[in-house]
C-alpha cells in the first residue's frame, strides 16, 4: 500500500495544535474598498509587516501599489495617496524583513525597484524610488529578499536572467548585479531559467526553484550551480517552499490527472519523492505558507475559499491533517504578517491577509489556538523565533559566510542578545527603533526621530533627500503631524501660545471671508452667462 492510498484515519494523530481556527476579521477591522489588481499573474499581491500593509492595485496607465498603516482599517479613501512610480503593472511587492520601511517591487516594465515609506506612511503619490534596479529586458515576475544577509535581493524575469543584487551599492540606478545565478547561454533559453517561485533555506545557502519545466531544482545561489533536479514524470510543480527545522523540501503543483498535489523532497536527493498526496481536481494554484515554530503547514489555492492546515513531523508518515478554515469568498491572494507582529495574548500563531477581489476587500485572518487563559504568554507557543536583525551583511555572504538567522523571543519585555557582530545599518537603526515603539511625545521628539531615522539609513545632509523623494514635493519633516492611523501634512507648526492661537484663528476667518467672496462673484458670473446664453437662443430663434 503507498502512502497516497493510506487509509485517511492514519494520519489522524494527537495534536496540541488539532483545534486550531480561523478568526475572520470584521469588515471595520478589514481593509475595505480596495482596488486588488486584475492581473493573473500567479502572485500573493501583498506583502505585510508589523508597521505596513502593500497591496498591488488597479490602475489605468502604468502600475501602482497601496501601502496602509496596519492599523489603519476600515475604509479605505479611493483617493488615496500610492506608490506609483513604475509604468507597467506591478507584479510582486516583498518588504524587506530588516527595515520595515523599505519595500521592493517588480514590473511589467522591466526594472525593480526599492522604495523607502515615511515612518508615518504615504501622504502623497510617490513616484521616485531610493533605487532603481535595471537588468531585464522582458517583465520581471518574482523577487525575494535574503533571510540573513542584509541589502541582498534576488529577482527573475522572463528575459531568462535570475539576479542578485546589492541593494546598498552607490548610485539612484543599478545596472549591475552582484551575481548571474542563471541567464540564456548562446542565445539558448532554458526552461530551467524562467522560474515560477522561489524559495531560500533557513540561512540562504540554497536556493529552491520551480520552473516553467515544472521540475525542481536546487541550486547554490552564489555560483549558479544546479545541484539537485527532480524527474516532472509523476509530479509538475509551481509552487516550492524550504521547510524550516527540517531536512525537507515541498513542492505543489499537479499530478499526471491534472489533479492537485503536494509534494515532499529530501533537498540532497531530489530523484524521489518522500512522500506524495493527491488533494483535489481544481485548477487554482497552490500557494503553500509554514510556520517553522509550531510546524504547521498551511496550503491555500487560488481562487479557493479554503485553507487546509497540516502538522509536520520528521517521520513517516510526515504529514497530518489537522483541519481547515472555508469561507464562501475566493482570494486572489494573501500576505502573510511576520511572527514579532502577532498577537501573543490572543494565542494568534499566524496571520494571512486575503485579497478578496470580487468585494475589493482585503480580510485579515488569524489562526488561533484555543487555550483556557487567554491574555497569558504561551511558552509552547511561542519559541524563539526569526527576527528583524540581520545575521551578516551582503559582502560576508558573498565572501562565503553561512549564518542562521538572528533569533528573538516573543513575550514582552524579554530581549535575546545578538550573537553575531552588529551589522552598520543597525547600529544606526537602534535608537530610532526603540523611539517608534514609544511614540512620539512632542513636535521636537518627533523631529529628532525623523532625522535620526533618515541619518541610520543615509550619513548624508537632511537637503541631500531630494534624491529620492518627489520632485513636485519638497515637504520638510517638521510639516507632519501624527495622528492614530497616519499623518497628515500640515501648512505650519501647531501654535505653541494663546496670541500665536489667535493670530491663527483669525487668519482662518480671513481665509474663509475670502473663499466665500470668491464663491458670491462666482455665483453672479453663472447668473450673467446664464442670461446671456438665453438671449442667444432668442435671437437665434427669431432669425430662423
Amino acid at each position: 500500500m503507498t502512502l497516497t492510498e493510506m487509509p485517511w484515519r492514519s494520519s489522524l494523530r494527537c495534536s496540541k495544535f488539532r483545534h486550531v481556527f480561523g478568526k475572520p476579521s470584521t469588515k471595520e477591522n478589514s481593509y475595505d474598498g480596495v482596488p486588488i489588481t486584475r492581473s493573473v499573474h500567479d502572485n500573493h499581491y501583498c506583502s505585510a509587516n508589523p508597521c505596513f500593509i502593500a497591496v498591488v492595485t488597479e490602475c489605468a496607465g502604468g502600475g501602482s501599489f497601496l501601502v496602509l498603516p496596519i492599523h489603519h482599517t476600515g475604509r479605505v479613501d479611493p483617493q488615496h495617496p500610492r506608490v506609483c512610480g513604475h509604468s507597467g503593472r506591478v507584479l510582486d511587492v516583498k518588504w524587506n524583513p530588516f527595515d520595515d520601511h523599505c519595500i521592493a517591487s517588480s514590473s511589467e516594465d522591466c526594472s525593480v525597484k526599492v522604495w523607502d515609506i515615511p515612518v508615518c506612511g504615504v501622504q502623497q503619490n510617490l513616484t521616485k524610488a531610493r533605487k532603481t534596479l535595471i537588468g531585464h529586458s522582458r517583465r520581471v515576475g518574482l523577487i525575494e529578499w535574503h533571510p540573513t544577509a542584509e541589502n541582498l535581493l534576488l529577482s527573475s524575469a522572463y528575459d531568462y536572467k535570475v539576479l542578485l543584487w546589492d541593494v546598498s551599492q552607490v548610485g539612484a540606478v543599478l545596472r549591475h548585479p552582484v551575481r548571474v545565478v542563471l541567464m540564456p547561454v548562446f542565445h539558448r533559453y532554458p526552461a530551467e531559467a524562467l522560474l515560477l517561485s522561489v524559495s531560500f533555506n533557513t540561512d540562504g545557502s540554497r536556493l529552491a526553484v520551480a520552473s516553467k519545466d515544472r521540475r525542481v531544482r536546487v541550486l547554490d545561489p552564489r555560483t549558479g550551480k544546479i545541484l539537485q533536479v527532480s524527474s516532472g514524470k509523476f509530479h509538475r510543480a509551481s509552487k516550492v517552499l524550504y521547510i524550516g527545522g527540517f531536512k525537507m523540501l515541498l513542492s505543489t503543483g499537479s499530478s499526471p490527472w491534472n489533479h492537485r498535489q503536494i509534494v515532499l523532497w529530501d533537498p540532497d536527493d531530489l530523484s524521489e519523492p518522500l512522500y506524495e498526496e493527491e488533494l483535489d481536481g481544481s485548477a487554482g494554484v497552490l500557494f503553500p505558507f509554514y510556520d517553522p515554530d509550531t510546524h504547521i503547514l498551511y496550503l491555500a489555492g487560488k481562487g479557493d475559499g479554503n485553507i487546509r492546515y497540516y502538522e509536520l513531523n520528521e517521520e513517516k508518515p510526515y504529514i497530518s491533517f489537522l483541519t481547515e478554515y472555508r469561507s464562501l469568498l475566493p482570494q486572489k491572494g494573501l500576505g502573510v504578517m511576520p511572527k514579532r507582529g502577532l498577537d501573543v495574548s490572543a494565542c494568534e500563531v499566524y496571520r494571512f491577509y486575503r485579497l478578496i477581489a470580487i468585494k475589493d476587500l482585503v480580510e485579515p485572518l488569524s489562526m488561533i489556538v484555543p487555550r483556557k487563559e487567554s491574555g497569558v504568554f504561551q511558552e509552547d507557543l511561542y519559541p524563539m523565533t526569526v527576527g528583524h536583525k540581520a545575521a551578516m551583511t551582503a559582502q560576508e555572504w558573498l565572501l562565503g559566510v553561512n549564518r542562521g538567522p538572528v533569533l528573538m523571543s516573543l513575550k514582552p519585555g524579554t530581549q535575546v542578545p545578538n550573537p553575531y557582530p552588529e551589522t552598520p545599518a543597525e547600529k544606526g537603526q537602534v535608537k530610532s527603533s526603540l523611539r517608534l515603539q514609544m511614540g512620539p511625545a512632542d513636535g521636537s521628539a518627533f523631529l529628532e526621530e525623523q532625522l535620526a531615522y533618515q541619518d541610520a539609513k543615509y550619513p548624508r545632509e537632511v537637503s541631500d533627500l531630494s534624491g529620492w523623494q518627489p520632485d513636485e514635493t519638497q515637504i520638510p519633516l517638521w510639516t507632519y503631524c501624527c495622528t492614530p492611523h497616519c499623518c497628515e501634512p500640515a501648512e505650519r507648526p501647531p501654535p505653541t501660545t494663546e496670541s500665536e492661537l489667535l493670530q491663527a484663528f483669525y487668519r482662518q476667518q480671513d481665509e474663509i471671508r475670502g473663499l466665500r467672496e470668491q464663491l458670491s462673484h462666482k455665483d453672479v458670473r453663472i447668473s450673467q452667462l446664464e442670461l446671456e446664453i438665453k438671449s442667444t437662443r432668442n435671437n437665434m430663434r427669431a432669425t430662423f
